[in-house]
């Protein structure tokens, strides 16, 4: 498990940072390899944590906010393995709707790749697009763990693609019309 700690208008302390990890590590008897988003931040009063989640593919957000941050922390952990429950609750009850092997068999034989088919269309995605900086869009692309995203850019009004190179850096395609 990665997890990442950011403050925004907080100094984040060793302390803050070590609690923050060991409560968050409580989330680890559900899955192994995830990688995790905490951004604590303080604004006027109020504590605010958000944690993302990122577990082969799934995306898990929780956001809390009160006076005291390491309470925020324990109030996010609880909404988070709330959300693990209900997801672990909806695809137990798929598995127990449906016959083992049907799963299974449907799983292997949508993988299984023709050599004689052609190439074709096997999903289509509509999403609503707006307006945001480059930067932005990097942390979009990483929260959703594609290697690509497109975008509108805030500072051009133009559709751009971000994505990731090889080198592990980024790209950017601007269209020329």
């Amino acid at each position: 498990m990665k997890i990442t700690v950011r403050g925004k208008n907080i100094n984040v302390t060793p302390a803050l940072k070590d609690y923050a990890e060991k409560r968050i590590k409580k989330l680890k008897k559900y899955f192994n390899g995830a990688d995790v988003q905490v951004n604590l931040s303080v604004a006027k009063e109020s504590h605010i944590v958000e944690v993302t989640l990122l577990v082969n593919g799934l995306i898990l957000r929780g956001e809390e906010s009160t006076a005291d941050m390491y309470a925020s922390i324990d109030l996010v952990v609880d909404k988070l393995e709330k959300q693990i429950d209900k997801h672990k609750t909806k695809l137990s009850r798929r598995l127990r709707d449906g016959n083992i092997k049907d799963i299974v068999h449907e799983h292997v034989k949508r993988n299984q790749i023709q050599e004689d088919d052609e190439p074709r269309i096997v999903r289509t995605k509509r999403f609503a697009m707006k307006p945001m900086p480059v930067e932005e869009a990097i942390l979009q692309m990483d929260l959703i763990g594609h290697d690509f995203f497109v975008f509108v850019n805030a500072d051009t009004e133009q559709v751009n693609v971000i994505y990731r190179r090889k080198d592990r850096n980024y790209g950017l395609i601007e269209p020329d019309f």
